[in-house]
C-alpha cells in the first residue's frame, strides 16, 4: 500500500522515538561496512529459466549468500547480524530497465523474510525508489508483501532541472560546480543535489537491491550508482549530453555523504539476469544474458569492481570492447563512459577498488 509523506512521518514517530540518528553498532555497520573488500558470489544454474527468475533457487542463493557474508550458522542469524527489532528499514529497488531488467519479487520477498526474521516489523519495512511514476510502472506496488509500505522522493518530474524539494532535505546536500542544461550557475540551489527525506529522516538502515547492468554514461550501474542517483535530486546534471558527462566524479561524491556511509548497511545485487550493453533503459532487452549469479556485500566499491568485470567478460565473449575502451554506437551514445567512478570511490575510502585486494568468494549451488 502507498502512504503519503505525512502518514509516513506520523507512523514513524509512533513506532520509533528517534529517527535519522546514526546507527550505533560495534560491528561498524555502513559503508564500507564490517567486511570491506569481501564479495560473495553465489551461482545457481537453475535460478533462471527462459529469462525468468525461479523462486526456490533464488531462495537458496539468498540464504547461502547471507550466511557466507557474515559467517552465521543460519540465514536467520545472518540477517540478525545487520538488523534488530526497532529498526526502520528502507529497501532501494531499481526500476529503470523495465520491463526487461529490474528488481524482482523473488529477491525482494526474501529480503523482507530476512528482515522479519531479525525482528523488524513489517510495518517498518519500506520499498523505495526516487520516482513514484517509475515505481508504479515497474509494478512494484502490485507484488510487495502485504503490510510492506512504499514511498518515493519525487512524485513526477516537472522539468529537466529536477529541483523539486517537497520530499527532500534542505539541510543535507552534495554541492558541486556542475549545473544542468538550463540551470543557473550563480544559484547555489542549482549546484546542489539534496538528499531525500526518506533516508535522512525516516529510516535508520538501508538495503540496496541492485542489478548488474551496463550504463551508457557511468559504464555500469550495480551498487554505487543505485545510491547516488536514487536518493538525491538534480542528478541529470551528471550526464547533460553525450559529451558533457560527469558521472565519474558525481557518483562517488554523492555516496561519500555521511548519511549514506552511516545508513546503507547491506547490498544485495541481483545478477540472475544481467545486461552487458544498452543501459540503462529499455534497450537492455537486446543485450540480456542469464548470468545466474547473485552478489552480497557491505562494500559497494568491491561489488562494483566485480560486477563490472562480469559485464566486461560477457562483452568480450560477444566480441565487444571493455566498457572503459568502448566507443559510442546506436545503443550507447556517450562519447566516453566513466567507470572510473569506482576507482575514485575506492580512493575516498568507500570500499576496496583494487581487484587484486578483493576477497571474492564464489559458490555454486544446485
Amino acid at each position: 500500500m502507498k502512504i503519503d509523506r505525512r502518514q509516513l512521518l506520523q507512523s514513524m514517530a509512533a513506532s520509533v522515538p528517534v529517527l535519522g540518528a546514526a546507527p550505533t553498532n560495534e560491528k561498524k555497520l555502513g559503508i564500507p561496512g564490517p567486511v570491506p573488500g569481501r564479495v560473495i558470489a553465489v551461482n545457481h544454474p537453475g535460478s533462471a529459466i527462459e529469462g525468468k527468475h525461479q523462486k526456490e533457487p533464488v531462495q537458496q542463493m539468498m540464504h547461502r549468500g547471507m550466511m557466507e557474508l557474515t559467517g552465521a550458522p543460519s540465514a536467520t542469524e545472518a540477517w540478525r547480524y545487520f538488523f534488530e527489532p526497532g529498526d526502520v528499514v528502507g529497501i532501494k529497488v531499481n526500476p529503470v530497465g523495465q520491463p526487461f531488467l529490474i528488481s524482482r519479487p523473488e529477491v525482494m520477498h526474501e529480503i523482507v523474510w530476512g528482515l522479519e526474521e531479525a525482528g523488524v516489523k513489517r510495518q517498518n519495512i519500506f520499498a523505495y525508489d526516487r520516482y513514484e511514476r517509475e515505481f508504479i510502472s515497474g509494478g512494484f506496488d502490485k507484488w510487495l508483501p502485504d503490510g510492506v509500505r512504499w514511498t518515493s522522493a519525487t512524485v513526477q518530474a516537472v522539468n529537466g532541472l529536477q529541483l523539486d524539494m517537497d520530499r527532500y532535505d534542505r539541510d543535507m546536500y552534495m554541492e558541486m560546480a556542475l549545473v544542468a542544461a538550463g540551470g543557473d550557475p550563480t544559484n547555489s540551489h542549482h549546484r546542489r543535489s539534496y538528499v531525500a527525506n526518506f533516508i535522512s529522516k525516516q529510516v535508520n538502515k538501508v538495503v540496496t537491491l541492485g542489478v548488474v547492468k551496463h550504463h551508457q554514461s557511468a559504464g555500469a550501474t550495480i551498487a554505487l550508482k543505485n545510491i547516488s542517483h536514487g536518493f538525491v535530486n538534480n542528478v541529470a546534471r551528471s550526464h547533460v549530453s553525450s559529451s558533457n558527462n560527469a558521472c565519474g566524479m558525481f557518483i562517488p561524491t554523492v555516496v561519500d555523504l555521511p548519511v549514506f556511509r552511516q545508513k546503507v548497511v547491506l547490498h544485495v545485487i541481483d545478477g540472475v539476469m544481467a545486461a552487458y550493453h544498452g543501459g540503462p533503459g529499455r534497450k537492455v532487452g537486446r543485450y540480456l544474458w542469464e548470468h545466474k549469479t547473485m552478489y552480497f556485500g557491505t562494500d559497494p566499491v568491491a561489488l562494483d569492481v566485480i560486477g563490472l568485470a562480469a559485464i566486461d567478460m560477457k562483452r568480450g565473449q560477444m566480441g565487444m570492447e571493455p566498457i572503459a575502451a568502448a566507443k559510442p554506437d546506436q545503443d550507447s551514445l556517450f562519447v566516453r563512459m566513466q567507470p572510473e567512478f569506482i576507482e575514485i570511490a575506492g580512493l575516498l575510502g568507500l570500499g576496496v577498488g583494487n581487484e587484486s585486494k578483493i576477497d571474492l568468494r564464489k559458490f555454486t549451488l544446485g
